[in-house]
């Protein structure tokens, strides 16, 4: 049974990491490429997808994690669990006082009611973001040390 949470659980932060490490390297970029008009709709509707679903993901992953350094704690790798738990305590922490504030504006934004200082905040929230990949991707990385 822990063999399978083990699997499971670094499967589930890995597609996360995956996902997070796209909007960063891939989506972004593209986006950043675009007019104006449409890089704002874009990111506008992307803020609104994944805002939806990421929540509920770092908070599984979390709890997922947990569970592992609990059922785990006396496996060989249990403290390698234990500080990817930590890091990704912090990538939620992250996400709530730094980047949430962000998305929240810029999802709600259209061409018409946008700030002026629209590209500025969003640039703010690309920084955050690298710094949140980087925390996951160690959290990911820590997670697939502990599996051997």
């Amino acid at each position: 049974m822990l063999n399978t949470l083990e699997v499971v659980t670094t499967v589930v932060v890995g597609v996360m990491v995956g996902v997070e490490f796209s909007v960063a390297f891939v989506m972004n970029p593209i986006l950043n490429a675009l007019p104006e008009d449409s890089r704002q709709l874009g990111q506008a509707h992307g803020g609104r997808m994944l805002g939806a679903v990421m929540p509920v993901w770092y908070i599984g992953s979390l709890a997922l994690v947990a569970i592992w350094a609990v059922a785990g704690r006396h496996d060989s790798g249990a403290g390698l669990v234990v500080i990817a738990g930590a890091l990704l305590a912090l990538s939620v922490v992250m996400s709530i006082l730094l980047l949430v504030p962000i998305n929240n504006r810029n999802k709600t934004w259209t061409p018409e009611n946008r700030p002026a200082d629209w590209k500025q905040q969003l640039r703010r929230w690309e920084r955050f973001h690298y710094v949140r990949v980087a925390v996951i991707i160690a959290a990911f990385a820590l997670l697939v040390a502990a599996l051997v």
